[in-house]
């Protein structure tokens, strides 16, 4: 049964953001993907929450770009011809193609997408995945080169794409028949975060391969929105790298979105819990 759009929260809240702690020791940063080595932690740093106003976007999304903000609505998606999303072959031989087709589109100039790997979230304590409530960036500037040279097999071409643009793009859509009501996304506009705010922290897969994510410290100057409601014809793309923001002059302010599921303190007793998809994507060009 549809819901009656009045209990889906809308409009700007003030909610609780779990930012980047230090560990005690002041030892460089790491967090392992899988179960930890017997003895070590999943993570040696904690969270610092705080309270943060966090702005609506719905009916002004058109406002946003990936070159100042790094994250961009698409709307109007039609319905995917992947419906169940419970087996990863039936994912990547349906659902990727419609998303190259989608980035091709909207990020004008791209023309070579690569994905590598999608996570399926819900907020069910059984589930193998949660919303992530931490705020992070799923990349830096050193693991998008580790990727790019990772997924692109001819070492002569990934130099080449590595000499252009390249960005690491993040699909992320709900899975919900309703309206979104809990555990929505928050994203923070990149023009407002600063180098100091990003800590790279070690991402220690399991099979040996060591990547890096960025934990985020908190900064009243940052600026934090989501959109209320979404629904299954609706695409976040949230860049979570793009090699021209370290260029001077490309007009690119930051290029990078720090993200996080949170608990809005509006939702209703009894709502749906949320469920999402979210697909990475190697993207070249222009």
């Amino acid at each position: 049964m549809a819901i009656s759009d009045t209990v889906v929260p809308r409009g700007p809240v003030t909610a609780t953001l779990n930012f980047y702690s230090p560990p005690p020791d002041n030892s460089p940063p790491h967090n392992y993907v899988d179960s930890p080595p017997a003895g070590q932690p999943q993570r040696n740093f904690s969270d610092n929450p705080q309270d943060v106003l966090i702005s609506d976007v719905r009916g002004h999304e058109s406002s946003y770009t990936l070159d100042t903000d790094a994250f961009q609505i698409v709307s109007g998606v039609p319905p995917s011809q992947e419906t169940s999303f419970t087996s990863d072959t039936s994912i990547e031989a349906n659902y990727y193609p419609e998303l190259e087709a989608l980035l091709l589109r909207h990020i004008p100039g791209s023309h070579k997408i690569v994905f590598f790997d999608h996570t399926i979230r819900r907020a069910n304590p059984s589930a193998p995945r949660n919303p992530v409530q931490r705020v992070h960036i799923d990349q830096t500037p050193t693991s998008a080169a580790l990727r790019v040279r990772k997924h692109i097999s001819d070492p002569q071409e990934a130099e080449r794409l590595l000499s252009g643009r390249y960005r690491i793009v993040n699909v992320w859509r709900p899975l919900n028949k309703n309206p979104v009501e809990s555990f929505p996304l928050a994203f923070c506009s990149s023009s407002t975060l600063r180098d100091s705010d990003v800590v790279p922290v070690e991402h220690r897969y399991n099979n040996g391969y060591t990547g890096q994510t960025a934990a985020i410290k908190h900064n009243p100057n940052q600026r934090w929105h989501y959109l209320s409601g979404m629904t299954g014809d609706e695409r976040l793309l949230l860049e979570c790298f793009d090699s021209d923001s370290l260029k001077d002059g490309s007009g690119v302010k930051g290029g990078r979105v720090a993200h996080t599921a949170f608990a809005d303190p509006r939702t209703r007793e009894g709502a749906e819990p949320r469920e999402s998809i979210e697909v990475r994507a190697l993207v070249f060009g222009p």
